[in-house]
């Protein structure tokens, strides 16, 4: 048994080495802390992507403001996160640069699976050498793209620290992801309102801890657009009006 102890340790530390049935050890623990984290649930609605997080605060001296689990990345896109938070600040901080250097290069925003394609292959950069970890965090990208015909196209990714990329209509990461899954095979509807889609994140957080969460700690996103109208005159003095279409992420 000792040699068998000592020779599965050494696949153990070697994060670029596999291990006799194909595994890395390295990666599958940093699913494990990921497992462990808070639980963030991702939901596509009519009119946007939602996201829900509980914060979990674990003591009535912490200042609750202080907890960021879900960043802006764009005025399009939105990001949740689980797993080590220090972790995922260096991802979004990552992130943000990408979506800035396409806005500077090209002139226009950058599309959710550009980003996340990016953001993955980074993530899988670090299985591949000695010297580093793999990222402990999962995250969920929620954002809008604009379709060739001009439509808005609503877009949920789903990253993993092996650098795994899913699209999702609706999905959970974290500690409760089990029973998050659960729900939604069972009651999500496609093309549900924000508020249904509101309702029902809140009711899957609730399931997923058990009803111990409380309300004021839980951390809304929303990625969406609306709809500004511009007032234009013409030459022959009359008021014509343009509808410019534009992508938001906010967040509560």
């Amino acid at each position: 048994m000792q040699p068998q102890q000592y020779q599965m340790g050494g696949y153990d530390r070697a994060i670029t080495m596999f291990s006799p049935d194909g595994r890395l050890y390295q990666v599958e623990y940093a699913r494990e802390a990921v497992k462990r984290g808070t639980t963030a649930i991702g939901i596509k609605c009519k009119t946007g992507v939602i996201l829900l997080v509980d914060k979990r605060v674990a003591s009535r001296l912490l200042e609750p403001s202080s907890i960021e689990k879900i960043f802006r990345i764009d005025d399009h896109i939105g990001v949740a996160s689980s797993g080590l938070v220090g972790d995922a600040r260096a991802l979004v901080e990552r992130a943000r640069v990408d979506a800035q250097i396409n806005r500077i290069s090209y002139g226009e925003p950058i599309d959710v699976e550009t980003l996340a394609k990016k953001l993955c292959d980074h993530m899988q950069t670090y299985t591949l050498f000695g010297g580093a970890r793999p990222y402990g965090t999962a995250l969920l990208l929620a954002g809008v793209d604009i379709a060739s015909d001009g439509e808005p196209r609503f877009r949920l990714f789903e990253t993993d620290p092996s650098g795994t990329l899913l699209e999702y209509m609706a999905t959970g990461i974290g500690i409760g992801r089990q029973a998050v899954i659960k729900l939604f095979e069972e009651e999500y509807k496609e093309k549900m309102s924000a508020e249904d889609a509101v309702q029902l994140g809140l009711k899957a957080l609730y399931t997923a801890t058990e009803g111990k969460f409380d309300i004021d700690t839980v951390e809304i996103g929303i990625a969406g657009e609306y709809l500004k109208k511009k007032v234009s005159k013409k030459k022959t003095h009359r008021r014509g009006t343009q509808i410019r279409r534009r992508q938001i992420f906010c967040y509560y």
